[in-house]
């Protein structure tokens, strides 16, 4: 059996990315480790065979942690992606009501995410930051005091909390792209993403548009483009790419060879079967 470590603890939106990885096994073998180094670090020494790790949310942008990861400490390959819809709860133990809540704990991303639900339904209650969402719960509920905690589904059935509200997050289609990272990454399979990095040796005119241009002769689809600091030179950056085909695939293949000799750093991060849901 394969196993997969993410960021954890258990209850927090990377397990539920891990347990969908692992396509609805009853018992998979799930290893929550303490940071996103220790993920890599756990599929480089053979202690996991699979790290899921947060890379995009659609509200926050790029978990750049896990893009300097990649970039810089790893020759481990995406092997995958989840998309994982961020729903967020309001619980607390058994009988208290939620005009009775004196105190709200909640990972101070969710609460910044619940932020009108907040205001408008607990006024002048005092918050506490909470280290994530599943330790929120607990807290909550070891609190003498009428408690609350925004809580994700899954910690609420860990900890036994109740749940006052559901769905209480400002924006309803916030989702969370995770990345499974691996040894080596997928085999084709007709409905591919490859995510890839380049820099330049030189500054000058066109430079970017040069690799653009190629991706577009090819008629390969773009579907993500941003940029890093290359933590080498101030000004100097790093840009990260997604397109849709596998690296395997000759038009694909081609393309990349072109962009190669336009580029003074090319390091392909993977080729893997896009997420469906």
């Amino acid at each position: 059996m394969h196993t997969i470590a993410y960021l954890g603890p258990p209850g927090t939106f990377s397990e539920e990315a891990a347990r969908a990885y692992a396509g609805g096994q009853p018992d998979p073998s799930l290893l929550p480790l303490a940071s996103i180094p220790a993920v890599v670090t756990a599929i480089e020494t053979g202690a996991a065979t699979v790290g899921v790790l947060p890379i995009e949310n659609l509200l926050e942008g790029s978990v750049t942690y896990t893009l300097d990861m990649l970039i810089h400490e790893t020759s481990l390959k995406i092997g995958g992606e989840i998309v994982i819809p961020i729903r967020q709860y309001l619980v607390t133990r058994a009988g208290v009501r939620l005009s009775e809540v004196k105190v709200l704990y909640a990972h101070p991303q969710s609460l910044g995410q619940c932020r009108k639900f907040v205001e408008r339904c607990l006024p002048g209650v005092a918050t506490v930051a909470s280290l994530s969402n599943s330790a929120a719960p607990a807290e909550a509920l070891a609190d003498e005091r009428p408690a609350a905690a925004i809580s994700t589904l899954r910690a609420a059935e860990l900890t036994g909390a109740t749940i006052l509200a559901r769905d209480i997050a400002d924006n309803l289609g916030n989702v969370t792209r995770f990345v499974a990272l691996a040894q080596h990454d997928h085999a084709p399979t007709g409905d591919d993403k490859t995510s890839f990095c380049f820099g330049f040796s030189e500054d000058r005119a066109g430079s970017l548009v040069g690799v653009l241009h190629e991706l577009a002769e090819a008629q390969i689809n773009m579907t993500k483009l941003e940029s890093r600091p290359s933590k080498a030179v101030l000004g100097q950056y790093i840009f990260l790419v997604d397109v849709n085909g596998h690296r395997e695939e000759p038009h694909v293949s081609r393309a990349l060879e072109r962009i190669t000799a336009h580029t003074g750093m090319f390091k392909v991060f993977g080729s893997y079967p896009r997420w469906k849901g």
